[in-house]
């Protein structure tokens, strides 16, 4: 079935997310009890203020600050390009309008991107009052109408319960690590701590290209050489 996809029109994305304040202590008032309630059950023993650093992985609490996003070209080659700012809505904006500039029937793929990149992008987009390019616009469509690819779906073979990291399906398929230097757990720290937003696009450019060289190996053919890959 893969094979039958055109890769050019595919357009591999991951979106890096960080809590919306650099602590809860900042959070408004009204905005910490809603904190509270929303987490109740996911906090466990933890305080609201403890938690409080798994914000970004929430729409309604956290922000978008890179999104990279990659396309196959001629001769087994890629091309990477992140958007990144730590102003939200020009952020969401370039990207919504490199989109609108695309095929509209551009197949959009992602690991675990169906339950995260690309509803969180569309709930940031509405947040900001961004409209929604019609590659990301979901509303009434059936679920056979979704071109959206996404790695870790493909993975699951029909297996509902399954999850399974970019990381290690990149090590059982001998793809390079997106690793190597941080992982998602770290990104609110060297955002908010470290200011350090162009180390955050390098690993999102990663995942891109990790996730772009899994597609690959599912439809059975070689990776991309990495001097084939270009950075824009």
């Amino acid at each position: 079935m893969l094979e039958n996809y055109d890769l050019h029109n595919i357009m591999v994305l991951d979106i890096e997310t960080v809590p919306q304040y650099s602590s809860h202590d900042e959070l408004p008032p009204v905005m910490q009890k809603l904190w509270a309630a929303k987490t109740k059950y996911q906090r466990k023993e933890e305080t609201p203020e403890d938690f409080y650093t798994n914000a970004g992985i929430l729409a309604e609490f956290g922000k978008i600050i890179c999104i990279s996003v990659g396309m196959y070209t001629t001769g087994n080659g890629f091309r990477v390009k992140s958007f990144s700012s730590h102003n939200e809505k020009d952020l969401l904006e370039e990207f919504a309008t490199m989109l609108n500039g695309r095929n509209p029937s551009l197949i959009l793929c992602g690991h675990n991107a169906k339950e995260f990149d690309f509803p969180y992008i569309c709930r940031r987009m509405l947040v900001k009052g961004v409209k929604t390019p019609v590659q990301l616009n979901l509303n009434g469509k059936k679920p056979w109408e979704i071109s959206h690819l996404d790695t870790m779906e493909l993975w699951k073979c029909g297996d509902y319960k399954n999850y399974t990291s970019l990381s290690l399906l990149a090590a059982i398929f001998d793809i390079p690590t997106p690793k190597d230097d941080i992982d998602g757990s770290m990104v609110g720290h060297v955002y908010w701590v470290d200011n350090e937003l162009e180390r955050i696009c390098a690993y999102c450019q990663k995942d891109v290209i990790a996730t772009a060289q899994l597609l690959k190996r599912f439809r059975g053919e070689e990776l991309i050489p990495e001097e084939l890959i270009v950075y824009v």
